[in-house]
């Protein structure tokens, strides 16, 4: 048997194991070990695992995902995703629509302390849906606009699925955070422009809420914006000044958010200690996938799969932007089964050679490019993770009432990706003028 058959054979194997409902991190590394053992022997194999999981779990440089997602989760229980809600809702709440719309704003700055679509969902989720319901919002686009916003997480920085990716293709972490700031900012207004036309043509989706005053608003600035914006300042302001190392960035930015809770009493112990063990869980949850999406890299590597790939791809008599949009849909196709993170992890060994290497297009580009498609696989069935969170936040909402309200955002989605292929510069601009 050749090593490509046995590479696809491999391939078919890790799928099955995921129908199986065995956790992705033990498929990838499971069907890895076995492969690479097929294909050298199986004392390499073991010395592999050993090895990769040792370097990945002591890795200095991934010990920034842990500090991003303890900056989350001490936003999260600190309560500043609540007073970022406020400031939103007390500046435009009083449009039709507006208490959604506002939602979106709220998501687009909590993403820029947190950096989870999951985490920015179920905070928005628990703040925005109880207001929605007071104001006797439609049930669909309420929980719809909350699930969609959450993917604003990944896109604006910091990011884990950036961090992910550039380590994974040796990219600069600052690069890619500066690369998510305008088509995160694209999506947003793309969001807000979706749910202000669902509700001009149909009011009584977003009645209006009572307007604030200017001295309600300003009262609100002060009690949630200014401090998001100190930290963001502090800790990516500073990465890309060049003041700290994406690692440095996330300490700096953990204990901005740490000083404040703590300076204001917004923070108890108990809340403190719940940061601690959700960052702890969540962090080896994502070294155990970056382990294993290592181990099966390592399987492709010596089974020539991505090689293949890359020169089947090349002799295509295609223009690049036919095999991009090839790739882009198989990425649609698996985001609807697969997990996001784990989704970056398994393909961009097979995929980044192809689109880099051989179509010649930008790395930076190419990585707000998949964010962007696999950010749509967490609002899609039927894994939806985002949907789900919300679910986990409504339990009274059925899942079919989610799903049906995502469908305009998902165009919204598809809208952005498409802006971002005919002009790239919007992804390349920052980067460029702020590195280069």
């Amino acid at each position: 048997m050749s090593p490509e058959t046995l590479g696809l054979i491999g391939i078919c194997a890790f799928f099955a194991l995921l129908i199986l409902r065995m956790p992705i991190a033990f498929a990838m590394a499971l069907v890895g070990f076995a492969g690479f053992s097929m294909l050298t022997s199986t004392t390499a194999a073991f010395s592999m695992v050993a090895k990769e999981t040792y370097l990945t779990f002591s890795s200095y440089t991934l010990s920034v995902i842990a500090m991003f997602v303890w900056m989350g989760f001490l936003a999260y229980y600190s309560g500043i995703g609540s007073k970022l809600y406020v400031f939103a809702y007390k500046m435009i709440g009083h449009l039709p629509g507006g208490l959604a719309i506002a939602t979106q704003a709220a998501c687009a700055v909590f993403g820029a302390i947190c950096g989870s679509n999951t985490a920015t969902a179920a905070t928005m989720g628990a703040i925005a849906l109880p207001e929605m319901k007071k104001y006797k919002y439609d049930t669909s686009l309420a929980t719809a606009s909350v699930a969609a916003g959450g993917v604003l997480g990944v896109l604006i920085p910091p990011s884990v699925i950036f961090i992910v990716y550039g380590m994974s293709t040796e990219q600069s972490i600052g690069e890619l955070f500066m690369a998510g700031i305008l088509p995160g900012i694209l999506l947003m207004l793309l969001y807000m422009s979706v749910i202000f036309f669902l509700v001009a043509r149909n009011p009584q989706l977003g009645p209006a809420g009572p307007k604030a005053s200017w001295k309600e608003r300003i009262s609100a600035l002060r009690g949630g914006l200014g401090e998001v914006l100190v930290v963001f300042c502090l800790s990516i302001g500073g990465l890309f000044a060049g003041w700290f190392t994406p690692t440095e960035a996330g300490a700096v930015g953990a204990a901005g958010i740490l000083a404040v809770a703590l300076l204001e009493k917004r923070i108890s112990w108990e809340g403190l200690k719940k940061s601690l063990f959700d960052t702890t869980r969540t962090t080896a949850m994502i070294m155990l996938m970056v382990a294993g999406a290592v181990i099966f890299g390592r399987f492709m590597a010596v089974s020539r799969v991505p090689f293949e790939l890359a020169n089947w791809a090349g002799a295509l008599p295609f223009p690049p932007f036919v095999v991009m949009a090839v790739i882009l849909l198989i990425y649609l196709v698996l985001g609807c089964f697969i997990d996001a993170l784990a989704l970056v992890l398994l393909t961009i060994p097979i995929f980044y050679p192809v689109a880099v290497n051989i179509l010649d297009y930008d790395p930076i580009w190419f990585g707000v490019i998949i964010v962007l498609v696999v950010a749509m696989g967490v609002i899609t069935p039927p894994v939806g993770m985002n949907v789900y969170v919300i679910k986990g936040v409504a339990p009274d909402i059925p899942l079919e009432v989610i799903f049906k309200g995502i469908w305009p955002f998902l165009l919204a989605l598809f809208i952005c990706l498409t802006i971002l292929i005919i002009f790239p510069q919007i992804a390349t601009i920052l980067p460029q003028m702020l590195l280069h």
